[in-house]
């Protein structure tokens, strides 16, 4: 009987994966997701310098004030919509979507349509 990994070896293994061909450049940076169990972060990563940008999570006190629960889509969608507004303070607009492993379903989706929603596109 064979010991099965778990999901998150897999996730780990697709993410270092798809990172091989995806990369944020400073006029097209990596719009980077973690998801946990109980909360949502992202970043805006440029890989040419090794920066983060401009980062939004479930728990910044902007969500964590409206006392919701926050590993849901709809605290995800606030996370995509919160870091699209500060990335277009700073004047970034397009970004390469990195999924960090994750299907792109439930929470991970509902964040990116929430960035897109407020104006970032990719």
């Amino acid at each position: 009987m064979s010991a099965k990994p778990s999901s998150n070896i897999a996730r780990l293994k697709r993410h270092r994966r798809v990172r091989k061909n995806v990369s944020g450049t400073l006029a097209r940076p990596r719009l980077n997701v973690f998801r946990s169990l109980n909360h949502m972060y992202a970043q805006i990563i440029d890989d040419t310098n090794g920066t983060t940008l401009v980062s939004a999570s479930t728990q910044d006190q902007e969500i964590k004030a409206k006392g919701q629960y926050t590993g849901n889509k709809d605290a995800a969608k606030i996370v995509g919509e919160l870091v699209a507004k500060r990335a277009l303070e700073k004047g970034i607009t397009r970004v390469v979507f990195d999924r960090g492993g994750y299907i792109y379903h439930g929470r991970v989706q509902a964040l990116a349509d929430g960035a897109r929603e407020a104006g970032l596109e990719f």
